[in-house]
């Protein structure tokens, strides 16, 4: 009996020694959790960012005593993309020397493949700093605007999808959805919304379709850091409504769309909605990291990436007034706005059932070119 208690004194002693720091990482966890959730995340970033980057699951063996890294999705979303964003546009607003004009810009255009020679003026010296060569505008024979299909794309890029919208659900890419209704926010019923009011008996989709026997439709656009950066009017259509919805500014490239679902509803975006000849038409220009800088030409009240906002929120501006009952008309082709860096484009609109696209997922399409018609 004692020689039984005398071989397992040592086993107890070694099992206690190994459950020692255990039980002091539980304790020490337990304080975390007693944290502010601000403290806590400033405590667990570190550990979370040292468990992703160690090789071989390092600290995994924290997971056994409770502790549970911040998601990768969670972590990215905490890093501070608008004030990235701000200071990367004070950057970009830096004149640069004569003789450094050339090497930078040459490395940008040889990074995401520019193609110099549709810019109006080709002369890289000609551009003070690098938003003015962001911003660089065409050839006017660069991107003819297809006159024979009623809708043109807007801008250059890369589709991401199109089609129509099913159960109130677009997608950003393929099999990543997010909400119409949180994209381009409640309707409202004021009179001079381009769309009539809600009723408990219509769903979202049907205050937006106007008009029998007509389907709603949506194409995503994404422009690439060496994409054209200006967009412009895809029909003939009036603008009568903004809604400025201020937020993130994560990335909206597509490997980012399909990690983060409803990316499209958390990031700032600029809504324009109106009408066109069969019925509700709506361009979203949504911005991304580098790309606080939303700018439509004819609205001088828009003010983007500003220092500070209310989550959720979103400022409301009716270009129909007493003078103009109408609203802004636009013309297809027509410039209508620009982005600092690459972004995507979301075209919402109503159409007969036989409208068509002429596209295919995944291609690349230039300002001007058809994306479809009747």
């Amino acid at each position: 009996m004692c020689q039984s208690e005398a071989r397992q004194g040592p086993e107890l002693q070694a099992a206690k020694w190994l459950h020692f720091p255990q039980l002091a990482l539980r304790r020490r966890l337990g304080q975390l959790s007693c944290m502010s959730r601000p403290a806590l995340k400033l405590r667990s970033w570190p550990l979370t960012i040292l468990y992703y980057l160690l090789p071989f699951g390092a600290l995994r063996p924290l997971s056994r005593v409770g502790w549970r890294p911040v998601s990768r999705v969670a972590l990215y979303k905490s890093v501070p993309t608008r004030l990235l964003s701000r200071a990367w546009g004070r950057l970009n607003q830096v004149e640069l020397p004569h003789w450094l004009r050339r090497p930078v810009y040459s490395l940008y255009i040889w990074t995401f493949g520019v193609n110099m020679k549709e810019a109006a003026v080709e002369d890289l010296h000609h551009y003070r700093n690098l938003s003015e060569f962001f911003r660089r505008k065409l050839k006017p024979q660069a991107r003819p605007v297809c006159g024979l299909h009623s809708v043109i794309s807007p801008s250059d890029g890369k589709i991401l999808n199109f089609g129509q919208v099913k159960n109130c659900e677009v997608e950003q890419v393929k099999g990543v959805t997010y909400s119409l209704e949180s994209f381009l926010g409640p309707r409202t019923s004021t009179e001079d919304l381009s769309f009539p009011p809600a009723s408990s008996r219509d769903s979202f989709r049907n205050q937006l379709v106007t008009r029998e026997g007509n389907e709603l439709y949506h194409c995503v656009i994404y422009l690439a850091p060496g994409d054209y950066h200006c967009f412009h009017s895809p029909t003939d259509w009036t603008v009568s409504h903004r809604r400025h919805f201020p937020g993130s500014l994560m990335s909206v490239n597509p490997g980012m769309a399909r990690w983060i679902k409803e990316l499209f509803c958390h990031n700032e975006r600029v809504v324009l909605t109106g009408d066109w000849k069969h019925g509700f038409f709506s361009l979203t220009a949504v911005g991304a990291t580098n790309v606080g800088s939303i700018r439509i030409y004819f609205d001088q009240d828009l003010h983007t990436n500003s220092p500070r906002y209310s989550k959720g929120s979103y400022n409301d501006f009716s270009f129909v007034t007493h003078g103009n009952k109408e609203g802004v008309p636009m013309r297809k082709g027509e410039h209508l706005g620009e982005f600092n860096l690459g972004s995507t484009i979301v075209l919402i609109f109503e159409a007969p059932k036989d409208f068509n696209f002429r596209l295919k997922a995944g291609q690349k399409i230039r300002f001007g070119e058809a994306l479809g018609s009747l």
